[in-house]
């Protein structure tokens, strides 16, 4: 019988006398159409290594072991790690780590393991969404594709588009490490417990680079670019020197008197 259903579910936590910690966002997918959806539109298999961070029962892992190469898990929550250890008995193609992500050698983990692709797909606590994509991109993981799923919101900006509410600063740091597409939108009713908002799930595929001179220099003029988004880029950008920049937009054709979520990734790659 497969993990993911409220029945079962509840009597693995009650097995365990298991207590949920809302501090580590843990939450419960309920939903075996959802979970086999989102491994199914991974396109992974024998030949893949998975990456998941937070397996929490396991409800996610049974369906990814079911097509991958092999597995690694990273659970921060030490009282979780017996009770995977007992729904996850069939599988021998997983190793476990009682670690947070966030602090781990990813590189040193992996090492040894030899596969055609690296994928990490998640149902990430929200808290660390962020954060887990950002230590991705700064350690230079190589991993090719995340399929992760997270609070709607974060999604909606990470693939927001150039003139919309939600394209801000964080939406260009993604899409310059990644081809972003939303995968689908799931609902609140399908945790347990039920959190206070509604997922989607996200496919961050990595991308060919952009040329950028100086990366820090890109990704702070971004950051001030949007620092006060009803303000046009003339107000927002005085730490810089306003007639070089001057110069440079109107040979591009743009206007210091355009607001930030006007100009699209290219805009801020050519200007720096």
């Amino acid at each position: 019988m497969k993990i993911s259903t409220y029945k079962r579910t509840n009597e693995i936590l009650d097995k365990y006398n298991f207590k949920i910690k809302k501090s580590l966002g843990q939450n419960f997918l309920i939903d075996q159409n959802i979970l086999k959806k989102i491994v199914d539109l991974s396109n992974i298999g024998k030949d893949t290594l998975v990456i998941e961070i937070g397996p929490g029962i396991g409800a996610l892992s049974e369906f990814i072991l079911d097509k991958c190469g092999y597995l690694v898990m990273y659970e921060i929550d030490k009282r979780l790690i017996p009770i995977l250890n007992d729904t996850l008995k069939d599988y021998k193609n997983f190793k476990l780590i009682n670690e947070d992500f966030l602090e781990s050698d990813v590189q040193s983990d992996i090492k040894g393991l030899n596969f055609k692709e690296i994928v990490l797909i998640s149902n990430l606590p929200y808290y660390v969404t962020i954060p887990i994509i950002t230590k991705i991109i700064e350690d230079d993981l190589p991993i090719q594709k995340l399929i992760l799923m997270m609070q709607k919101e974060v999604a909606e900006r990470l693939s927001a588009k150039p003139n919309t509410k939600k394209y801000n600063s964080l939406s260009i740091f993604i899409q310059y490490n990644y081809d972003v597409k939303t995968l689908m939108n799931v609902s609140r009713n399908v945790f347990y417990p039920k959190p206070n908002v509604d997922s989607s799930v996200l496919k961050l595929e990595k991308r060919k680079k952009y040329f950028v001179n100086d990366e820090k220099l890109f990704f702070r003029f971004v950051k001030e670019a949007f620092s006060q988004r009803r303000k046009m880029l003339k107000n927002n950008l005085r730490n810089f020197d306003l007639k070089k920049l001057e110069k440079i937009f109107t040979e591009l054709n743009l206007s210091l008197m355009q607001r930030a979520e006007e100009l699209k990734i290219e805009d801020y790659i050519n200007i720096v």
